[in-house]
């Protein structure tokens, strides 16, 4: 996910520009693949389509860690974090806090590759227990009827699936 403040303005300032680094460039990269898998289960692995996808991979990161070192500021990467998702908005945790009201301009890839852009506005800012950071929640203010159903049946699946693993870690 990635997030940038929405200034008065209507301009977006980004929080926090993360430098590429060959750890999450092959994060960035590997992940849609690997979540592509866990969701197509044997149908995928079995397939000779997954050597194909995972050379473009290997290429993708040749490529983005090429740039990353020949002109470093050209390749920015969004950070991969956990989130709490909702039909109703996002929380997550960020290295700085955010007034409650302000405004986020958030881009999210649903798996596999379903791309979501909000904007949202910020219910809590709360210091996590441990210093590292604050949880952050937010409301969506203008979420798109596409997304919000693509964004609920993204959490109904997962929920079936953490059920499902559930049952069988217990028979």
């Amino acid at each position: 996910m990635e997030y940038r403040v929405v200034a008065e303005t209507g301009t977006e300032a980004p929080v926090s520009a993360t430098n590429a680094t060959p750890e999450t460039i092959s994060a960035v990269v590997t992940q849609p693949t690997v979540d592509l898998c866990a969701h197509a289960g044997e149908s995928l692995i079995d397939s000779p389509v997954l050597p194909w996808i995972m050379k473009v991979d290997y290429l993708l990161e040749v490529i983005l860690n090429s740039l990353a070192i020949s002109h470093p500021a050209s390749v920015n990467m969004a950070r991969p974090m956990d989130v709490n998702l909702s039909g109703g908005g996002v929380g997550f945790v960020a290295s700085r806090e955010f007034m409650t009201g302000e405004q986020l301009a958030i881009k999210m890839i649903l798996p596999p590759f379903r791309l979501i852009q909000t904007l949202t506005r910020v219910i809590r800012s709360v210091p996590q227990a441990d210093g590292q950071g604050f949880a952050i929640a937010t409301e969506f203010i203008d979420l798109k009827a596409d997304d919000q159903e693509h964004l609920i049946r993204h959490i109904l699946q997962t929920q079936a699936e953490r059920l499902r693993a559930r049952r069988q870690s217990v028979q």
